[in-house]
C-alpha cells in the first residue's frame, strides 16, 4: 500500500517547483468562486457546472484597459471528467456580458487534480489540483498565469470545513516579477437539515509571500451560502458576498448548478 508520507513528499515537490518560478498572479475575476472539496469525480463520470456571478456593486473605471467590473455577469462553464479514483481534470471556459460590451468570451484554463487515495485511511481529504490558463487583457492584465492549489477538508457530524491555500504566479503580463502570491479560500458549513447546508466562504488575494500587501489593497470576500443536497447527481450553491477592503467589489451574487452524468456503470438514483 502507497504511505502517506509520499502525498506529503509529493506536495512539498509541486510547491517548491512553484518557488523556483515564483511570480505572483494578478486577480483572474470572479468568474469561478467556489471553495473546493477533496474529492474527485468518480471515473467514467462527467461533472458539468454552470457558475453564475454578477457585481451590483464593482469598479466603476477602466484601469490600464481593463473593463470595470461594475454591473458584469460572469457564465462560466466548468467540464471535469474522472480519470480514476483518485485523479480528474477540468475545463472552463470563462464568458461575460455588461452593458456596452455585450456577451464575451473572456478565456480558458485547464485544471488536473490528485487526491489521497481512501485506503490510505487519512484524517482528513487531501488533494492537489494545478491550474492553468488564459485570460484577455481587457478583462485580466496578467493574460497567463498559473495556480497550484492543495485542498484540506473534514466533516464532523454535521458540521463541514475546506482549506484551499493556494498559491499563484503569472505567466505572462506586467506582474511577472511580483513574487509568488497567496489566495487562500476557505469554507465552514453545519447541515440544518439533510438537504440544506449553510455557512461562509472566505476569498482573498494577500499579494505576494514575503511582502502582503497593505489591507486597504488586498482583495478580500465573505459570502454567506448555502448548500442544497437534493441528489448525488446534482450540485446547487449559490450566496452573497460582501468585499470590506477598497480593492475589493464591495458586493458579488452567485450561483452554482451542477449535474453528474454517468456511463458505463450503474447510473446513480436521482
Amino acid at each position: 500500500m502507497v504511505r502517506p508520507s509520499l502525498l506529503v513528499r509529493a506536495s512539498l515537490l509541486a510547491i517548491w517547483c512553484v518557488l523556483m518560478l515564483a511570480r505572483v498572479a494578478g486577480a483572474q475575476g470572479n468568474y469561478e468562486i467556489q471553495v473546493y472539496g477533496a474529492d474527485t469525480v468518480a471515473p467514467k463520470s462527467l461533472m458539468v457546472e454552470l457558475h453564475s456571478n454578477y457585481t451590483p456593486t464593482g469598479q466603476t473605471k477602466v484601469i490600464d484597459g481593463v473593463y470595470p467590473t461594475n454591473h458584469q455577469e460572469h457564465e462560466t462553464l466548468e467540464l471535469t471528467q474522472g480519470i480514476n479514483d483518485w485523479a480528474e481534470v477540468g475545463f472552463y471556459v470563462f464568458t461575460s456580458e455588461q452593458n456596452g460590451h455585450g456577451v464575451q468570451w473572456v478565456g480558458d484554463h485547464i485544471r488536473p487534480r490528485v487526491r489521497a487515495p481512501d485506503q490510505w485511511h487519512l484524517p482528513v481529504g487531501l488533494s492537489l489540483s494545478t491550474e492553468i490558463g488564459y485570460q484577455r487583457a481587457v478583462y485580466s492584465p496578467d493574460t497567463w498565469t498559473w495556480e497550484i492549489r492543495p485542498i484540506v477538508d473534514k466533516t464532523m457530524g454535521r458540521w463541514y470545513m475546506a482549506f484551499n491555500p493556494a498559491l499563484e504566479r503569472t505567466l505572462h503580463g506586467p506582474d511577472v516579477n511580483q513574487g509568488l502570491g497567496f489566495s487562500p479560500g476557505a469554507k465552514v458549513g453545519y447541515d440544518f437539515t439533510p438537504k440544506i447546508n449553510c455557512g461562509f466562504e472566505y476569498y482573498a488575494d494577500y499579494g505576494r509571500l514575503g511582502g502582503f500587501d497593505s489591507l486597504h489593497e488586498q482583495q478580500q470576500q465573505i459570502f454567506a451560502v448555502t448548500d442544497l443536497n437534493v441528489s448525488p447527481k446534482w450540485e446547487i450553491n449559490f450566496g452573497v458576498g460582501l468585499g470590506p477592503t477598497a480593492a475589493t467589489d464591495h458586493l458579488i451574487v452567485k450561483g452554482i448548478l451542477g449535474r453528474r452524468f454517468d456511463w458505463g456503470k450503474k447510473s446513480v438514483v436521482d
